[in-house]
């Protein structure tokens, strides 16, 4: 069993459970198919499980490093965004959702998507290489953010909480009486949801087994 599944906050897990989207951060494997780093470039994206009748095998030697997401939400969560070449529509869509909601770095449509990665980078890493995460008030954050509670991943969508673990989301809970609360998906990126890109969710984020959530 392979480590090349992604969690929320950007780790490289091993899991049984296969996902529905592709990523890729550069060659972060060794010979023995082992990861000996988290990322190699800052162009984290993500792509469709099949393009165009293309065929590879998994961690060939020297060749990217194939990751795989749950769904749209967790891969954004962890830092990445679509890729231009096999999802172009959908990279036109994140980039004019992203601009929308970021207007303070004076970007436009024609600025690279490199600049658009460099302020992801520093969104999604701290200097020790550790995810960066941060406070906003839950009830400013949109559908498709995750949050941390007591260090467990969970989705926010219909005025709900979603657990996450790699086959899926396992209960809904209300959302909490608090005021702050721990952010994974990055600033920019929560942006973006708020100006009205919709992340593709795994169909079981609309189970609503509820369950009383103490913290």
């Amino acid at each position: 069993m392979l480590q090349n599944r992604v969690n929320p906050s950007g780790e490289i897990i091993i899991t049984p459970h296969r996902g529905a989207w592709l990523g890729n951060r550069g060659v972060l494997h060794n010979e023995q198919q082992q990861i000996i780093r988290p990322y190699k470039i800052k162009a984290w994206i993500t792509c469709v499980l099949s393009f165009r009748g293309r065929h590879r095998e998994v961690m060939q030697p020297n060749r990217w490093t194939e990751l795989f997401f749950l769904d749209e939400a967790t891969a954004f969560s962890a830092g990445h965004r679509p890729c231009f070449q096999c999802r172009y529509e959908d990279h036109q869509r994140f980039k004019t959702y992203w601009l929308k909601g970021n207007p303070e770095f004076g970007f436009n449509m024609k600025t690279p998507v490199a600049e658009i990665d460099n302020i992801l980078h520093q969104e999604r890493v701290a200097a020790n290489k550790t995810k960066v995460t941060y406070e906003e008030k839950l009830i400013n954050l949109p559908d498709g953010t995750f949050i941390l509670i007591q260090d467990l991943p969970y989705l926010i969508k219909d005025s709900q909480l979603h657990l996450w673990t790699p086959a899926g989301y396992e209960k809904s809970v209300p959302l909490p009486d608090v005021n702050l609360i721990n952010v994974l998906t990055p600033k920019s990126i929560v942006n973006m949801f708020r100006a009205g890109y919709i992340p593709q969710l795994d169909v079981t984020a609309d189970h609503h087994n509820k369950t009383k959530l103490s913290l």
